[in-house]
């Protein structure tokens, strides 16, 4: 009887000793110790609340003042509704499951995460590079005098949506899958597994949806850049206050296209080094930063709007004071 105890107890200890399915359990402290997991799920409150004002605020006061309803602001808002989304189904499911520990919400909420949440990033960095785009028609007059008009916002708008959303439901059609990442408290793409059906969604979502806007957003502001002198010199008949308008709408979609990059080019390069190089050891901790830091990218951009638009930031300041009804003047 002692000599049978002997194994039992040990199968016992081992069964204690192993870390649970993502799904099933606290991960910690196998993965990473508890206070990470408590750190990351403070970090990801503070991101939820402070998104959750930030572009609220922008879409409402958009909304409120008929004067922000120009086309360049449609794009704009579009990137304030992708943050909101990231938010919601990115930032605020990672903020229970750290606090918990693990993905609480099952397999079918992860696949949605991983797919709702790139979607969404995705269709943010493809608004930031028709910004950038639009820079780059507007003050370098490649083909004349270009006026970006409402149809052209629409369109822009569309295709962020119709873009991203082509390359990221095939992971929820059998091409690669979204899985559980680095803690174990987010999912996205099956960057991990290997084989050719992930190793080829990876590098193509990696052209389609991250080098094509990086580049567009590149050419178009290495093309400002040279041509601005003589495009200023061509604008010297214009009204200076025009001028003005030009130059703060070109600093802020420089601020929002660096701060964008600063978040996610980590993610990025992360998840190409972690898809070619399939034997590297990597720490869940470590694993795991490059995907939450992308995610306080929701917060910057709306602050940047606001502040370095003075026209959005005169509105918000009357919103924030009084009830505009249909849109007061600002």
């Amino acid at each position: 009887c002692g000599q049978l105890t002997k194994p039992l107890l040990a199968n016992q200890s081992s069964v204690r000793n192993r870390t649970p399915g993502p799904f099933e359990g606290p991960q910690w402290p196998n993965l990473a110790p508890q206070s990470t997991y408590i750190s990351v799920a403070v970090l990801m409150g503070l991101v939820v609340i402070s998104a959750t004002l930030a572009n609220g605020l922008v879409i409402v006061v958009s909304v409120q003042f008929k004067k922000l309803r120009s086309p360049l602001n449609y794009v704009l808002v579009n990137l304030a509704v992708a943050d909101l989304l990231v938010t919601f189904f990115g930032s605020t499911i990672s903020f229970v499951n750290n606090a918990r520990g693990f993905f609480i919400f099952g397999q079918a909420t992860c696949e949605f995460e991983g797919f709702m949440v790139s979607l969404t990033g995705i269709v943010g960095l493809w608004s930031l590079a028709i910004l950038a785009f639009e820079r780059y028609l507007v003050i370098c007059k490649p083909v004349g005098d270009f006026r970006f008009q409402k149809r052209h916002a629409v369109l822009g708008c569309a295709f962020t949506w119709g873009w991203s959303f082509i390359w990221t439901v095939p992971p929820l059609l059998g091409w690669s899958s979204y899985v559980p990442e680095g803690l174990r408290t987010s999912c996205g793409p099956n960057w991990y597994s290997g084989g050719s059906s992930n190793n080829s969604y990876i590098m193509t979502l990696f052209v389609t949806c991250f080098a094509m806007p990086l580049s567009t957003i590149l050419f178009s502001y290495a093309n400002l850049l040279m041509t601005r002198p003589g495009a200023v010199a061509a604008q010297q008949k214009e009204q200076v206050t025009t001028q003005r308008a030009e130059r703060e709408v070109t600093r802020m979609v420089v601020a929002m296209v660096a701060a964008f990059l600063v978040c996610w080019l980590p993610y990025a390069s992360f998840a190409m080094v972690v898809a070619t190089h399939k034997d590297l050891a990597i720490r869940p901790a470590l694993a795991s930063l490059p995907s939450y830091f992308s995610k306080t990218a929701t917060v910057y951009n709306p602050i940047i709007y606001v502040f370095m638009n003075k026209q959005v930031y005169v509105c918000q300041r009357l919103y924030s004071y009084s009830s505009p009804q249909g849109g007061h003047h600002c």
